[in-house]
């Protein structure tokens, strides 16, 4: 399956964005989906992911309350919903998917990132 996250962007401290992690190339719905994001200088870490189906999310301690995950299979595509930024959000956010599993683990498709940027 191929990956493409997209929906990143400058935003001031407080704000909203709304990424997408668009498939293609296999049936979606077998690949459950997890978001990560990677701070300059600083390893990669979780963020949050999403089942197959779409019935269960979990979510890093940093993001609970803020982001949200879901999925429209019938579009191909995973959004993460940011709410109050905070400028230690500022990273490149990547989508991966695996049909094993999701959430803190070594995932097997990746896609692109995209630049999340929170201004304060």
């Amino acid at each position: 399956v191929q990956l493409q996250a997209s929906g990143g962007g400058l935003v001031q401290a407080g704000g909203s964005l709304r990424l997408s992690c668009a498939a293609s190339g296999r049936t979606f719905s077998n690949y459950a989906v997890t978001w990560f994001r990677q701070a300059p200088g600083k390893e990669r870490e979780f963020v949050g992911g999403i089942s197959w189906t779409g019935d269960s999310t979990r979510y890093a301690d940093s993001v609970k309350g803020r982001f949200t995950i879901s999925r429209d299979n019938a579009k191909n595509t995973v959004y993460l919903q940011m709410n109050k930024l905070k400028p230690e959000d500022t990273a490149v956010y990547y989508c991966a998917a695996d049909v094993r599993y999701f959430g803190n683990y070594d995932m097997n498709y990746w896609g692109k990132g995209t630049l999340v940027t929170v201004s304060s």
